[in-house]
């Protein structure tokens, strides 16, 4: 921030003012912004202005001389004294306001740069009639997810304008509102399988990611209200506990380090042991079908999707069902464990399986692995004592009653089985 002068013609005459400009970093290359007109400034308020700026150079150590050149026509003074008019400011009265967030936007939109979705967003969401193009706009929803993640409203109404986006942008704070934002996921998602295989490959070439092998796994989040206009919002098994709301169920595909390659949005009411052909076709037609691993938990597990899975020799590594243990009781019993780490033993078993194809029986094995942790176990009968102690505990306090007065066996009976249901 500085002092300029700067002229303007008034009544054919030319007229000398000073002004405080500050500079500022634009899309467009630095340029300057005026914070305040100082008016012509005569003499005493230059002579001030000197004086308060050669104590601040002493302060910090700046030449009084580099000083007085930079600013020069703003120093000079005539021949006869004149007595400098200057004010003491009390900086501890003084307090910051209007504080813009610099450096996370500026390390985000170089992250953005390095990522080339820049290039991306530019290239699939040209510029229309719209005065702030929509991959600016969809520049700041992805940086506000990566700083701040928060709702739109947020966004536009409080975030965006406290940080220095306005003029790393170029777009002004009263452009952005939360309509705006919306709009621009609407823009935005016809690009969803570009953006993701754009974002996939990138990654992988700053990385060297190996996707050899897959996790997959389904989410659900609710909505609040009817939902009438959106066909997947449907009432179905709730994993936050709020069956009362439609939801949509979220199914997202994961690499060996955890970085996301696709993800699909399903009925809220759909199952999802039913998903698994949909998005290992969907991946395999995305990315190719190379020698991968699917990892899946048991809700995935089903004799059509072994089957499916099995086909072209894919590999997968899928949760069994618990009643699948009974087939492994010898096995269970024998002491040929091997610990992987502490307190958790695992053992490779083989469990034969004949098949009909073309009426010619052939055999499919498939290996087993067997685990057991000594943590779990500890925790399941604590958790089996702790009901133990609750069920004995309530029958005490029963008898105790009983004994006290006659009570109706029947309604005995229905308090003990309210008890076993709790635990």
């Amino acid at each position: 921030m500085f002092i300029r002068q700067c002229f303007k013609t008034v009544e054919g005459k030319r007229r000398a003012y000073w002004a405080l400009v500050e500079s500022v970093r634009t899309e467009r290359g630095p340029r300057q912004n005026v914070v305040a007109w100082l008016g012509t400034l005569d003499e005493a308020g230059r002579l001030g202005v000197l004086q308060a700026a050669r104590s601040q150079a002493v302060e910090e150590g700046i030449s009084v001389a580099r000083l007085g050149y930079s600013q020069q026509p703003l120093f000079e003074f005539e021949e006869e004294p004149t007595e400098p008019r200057w004010v003491r400011v009390d900086v501890n009265a003084v307090r910051v306001e209007n504080s813009r967030a610099f450096g996370g936007p500026w390390l985000a939109m170089h992250l953005l740069e390095q990522l080339k979705l820049d290039e991306f967003l530019s290239k699939h969401m040209p510029q229309g009639k719209e005065r702030v193009r929509w991959s600016l706009t969809s520049m700041i929803l992805v940086i506000a997810r990566l700083l701040d993640p928060s709702s739109e409203l947020y966004v536009a109404e409080q975030w965006y304008r406290k940080t220095a986006l306005p003029d790393l942008l170029g777009v002004p704070a009263d452009r952005i509102d939360d309509n705006r934002l919306y709009r621009a996921l609407d823009e935005l998602l016809p690009h969803k399988e570009a953006l993701e295989i754009h974002l996939k490959n990138r990654l992988g070439e700053l990385f060297n990611l190996e996707y050899d092998l897959f996790l997959y796994d389904v989410t659900s989040t609710f909505f609040e209200g009817q939902c009438q206009r959106n066909p997947l919002a449907q009432r179905g098994y709730s994993r936050d506990q709020r069956s009362d709301c439609k939801q949509v169920c979220i199914a997202l595909v994961v690499s060996r380090c955890g970085m996301p390659v696709g993800y699909e949005v399903f009925a809220g009411n759909r199952a999802d042991v039913t998903t698994v052909k949909d998005i290992v076709q969907l991946m395999e037609s995305r990315y190719g079908k190379s020698d991968r691993i699917w990892v899946m938990d048991r809700d995935m597990t089903s004799e059509d999707n072994l089957e499916f899975l099995r086909q072209e020799n894919r590999r997968y590594s899928i949760g069994t069902n618990k009643a699948m243990l009974k087939k492994f009781e010898q096995e269970l019993l024998k002491e040929d464990w091997s610990t992987i780490r502490d307190g958790i033993e695992v053992k490779l078993c083989k469990l034969p399986r004949e098949e009909d194809s073309n009426d010619t029986a052939s055999e499919v094995t498939e290996t087993f692995i067997l685990c057991r942790s000594r943590d779990r176990k500890e925790k399941d009968k604590a958790i089996v004592k702790r009901a133990a102690d609750k069920i004995a505990e309530r029958l005490d306090s029963m008898k105790a009653r009983c004994e006290k007065q006659n009570r109706d066996p029947l309604t005995v009976s229905r308090e003990i089985g309210r008890l076993l249901g709790q635990n």
